[in-house]
């Protein structure tokens, strides 16, 4: 009988498996946990091998928080409230989150916001002007902005 097809790992594979996997990108602690759960290891494989990458450091969740930030930001142009929501979702704690959060320049996040609010605008069809800010105002909300700059620019953008 052939057993192969549900592979057990051993603890030194799972181990350098792991260490691939967290020097490939910044990982969290839940998506380490999650991977090691599909291999199949016990509960106490896990934390062994948890404590091993952050041992090592492989695995180091301020800086996991502060590269996520960064990239949801500047990539996919994420304000901070969904940034914020999306670092709880992983288990991230308030103190990484408010370290996470000090790698966005005020400067730079408003200058994005302007940008992203203005491209927005440009591609919504709509042309009354209350449904016109209505898409505008869901769209930034989605992506993660704060009222107080969506409602501001939504009434500086569109006159009534």
């Amino acid at each position: 009988m052939n057993l192969h097809h549900n592979k057990a790992f051993s603890l030194t594979e799972a181990t350098k498996k792991l260490e691939h996997y967290c020097a490939y990108q910044e990982r969290c602690h839940k998506d380490v946990t999650t991977k090691l759960k599909e291999l199949h290891m016990i509960p106490e494989a896990i934390d062994q091998i948890i404590s091993h990458l952050i041992q090592e450091n492989y695995l180091n969740e301020e800086r996991f928080s502060r590269a996520f930030a960064r990239g949801k930001f500047r990539i996919k142009k994420w304000g901070k409230n969904r940034i914020i929501s999306e670092l709880k979702q992983r288990g991230i704690t308030k103190y990484n989150i408010t370290a996470a959060l000090t790698e966005i320049e005020n400067d730079e996040y408003l200058l994005a916001f302007d940008e992203l609010a203005k491209k927005r605008l440009a591609d919504i069809r709509e042309t009354h002007p209350q449904k016109r800010k209505k898409k505008l105002v869901d769209y930034l909300f989605y992506r993660g902005w704060e009222s107080h700059l969506v409602y501001e620019k939504a009434n500086e953008l569109i006159k009534n």
